[in-house]
C-alpha cells in the first residue's frame, strides 16, 4: 500500500476507534466508567502508549537512517563519477567518448529516477546485463595504456567504475528494505485501541470530537511522513538529484 493508503487506514481506525469508544459509553453501566475503573483503564492504556512510541520511534529510525543512507550514497557516487572523469581525462583523448558513454548513462538514470514531467518514477534494475555502469567498466578494463601513467590511471579508473557500482547496488538494497508490515499492522492496533479509551472516559460534546479528530490526523499525518521518507526516491519527501546535477555539470567541462 502507499504511505497515502496507509495514512487514511491509520486516521480511519484512530478516529473511528473514539466514535466507536464515545458511542459505547451510552451503553456501559454506570460502575463500569467510575474513578476505580478509569484508572484501571489508564494505566493499561499507558502501558500500550508507552510501547506505541516505541514501536513508532523504530519505524521512524529506520526509515530516517535509509533515507540517510541513500542520500549519503548519492553524494558518494556524484564524487566518484567526478574523480572518474578527472582520471579518464588524464589518460587521454582516446577516453572521450567513454567519457560522453558516462555522461549519457548518468542523464539517463537521473530521467528514470528523477523524471522532469513528476510522474512517478521508473527504477531500472540493477542487475540488468545491459545497464551502464558495467559497460563503462568494461570498456576501461578493455583501454590498452601505452605509458606506465596509464596504465596507473586505468587501474584507477576501474577501482571507481567498481564503486560506483558497489553503492549503486547498495542503494537498491537500502530501497527495498522498507517498514516490517507487522509493526504498521501492531502499531495501528494499539493506536486504535487508545483512541477507542479516550471516546469511552470522554464526554460527548464538539470540542472533544474536534480534538480527537485533529489528534487522529496528527497522528496519521505522522505516519504518513514516516513511510513518505522511506521511499527516498517517490512521494513528498524524495533524496535530491542536486549532487548528480553537480557532477554532471562538471563531467560536461
Amino acid at each position: 500500500m502507499s504511505p497515502t493508503a496507509i495514512g487514511v487506514v491509520v486516521f480511519t481506525c484512530t478516529f473511528g476507534g473514539a466514535l466507536a469508544g464515545l458511542a459505547l459509553r451510552l451503553r456501559l453501566p454506570d460502575h463500569h466508567v467510575s474513578k476505580e475503573s478509569r484508572d484501571t483503564v489508564k494505566a493499561g492504556i499507558g502501558l500500550i502508549a508507552t510501547m506505541t512510541a516505541l514501536v513508532l520511534g523504530i519505524i521512524t529510525g529506520s526509515a530516517k537512517s535509509s533515507f540517510d543512507d541513500v542520500n549519503a550514497a548519492i553524494k558518494r557516487v556524484s564524487a566518484d563519477l567526478i574523480a572518474l572523469d578527472r582520471t579518464l581525462v588524464r589518460y587521454g583523448p582516446e577516453t572521450a567518448p567513454l567519457r560522453e558513454a558516462i555522461r549519457n548513462a548518468l542523464v539517463h538514470r537521473m530521467e528514470a529516477v528523477w523524471p522532469a514531467d513528476g510522474s512517478d518514477p521508473v527504477i531500472v534494475d540493477p542487475s540488468n546485463e545491459n545497464d551502464g555502469v558495467e559497460m563503462v567498466a568494461a570498456r576501461i578494463q578493455r583501454l590498452v595504456p601505452q605509458t606506465e601513467e596509464q596504465r596507473s590511471l586505468q587501474s584507477r579508473a576501474v577501482e571507481l567504475a567498481e564503486s560506483i557500482l558497489q553503492t549503486r547496488l547498495l542503494i537498491f538494497e537500502d530501497v527495498r528494505s522498507g517498514i516490517p508490515v507487522p509493526f504498521l499492522i501492531i502499531l495501528i492496533f494499539w493506536l486504535t485501541v487508545t483512541f477507542a479509551s479516550f471516546g469511552v472516559f470522554a464526554p460527548r460534546n464538539a470540542t472533544v470530537i474536534i480534538a480527537l479528530f485533529l489528534s487522529a490526523l496528527s497522528v496519521a499525518a505522522a505516519v504518513f511522513l514516516v513511510l513518505e521518507m522511506d521511499g527516498p526516491f517517490e512521494g513528498l519527501i524524495k533524496v535530491s538529484s542536486d549532487p548528480l546535477t553537480y557532477a554532471l555539470s562538471h563531467m560536461s567541462q
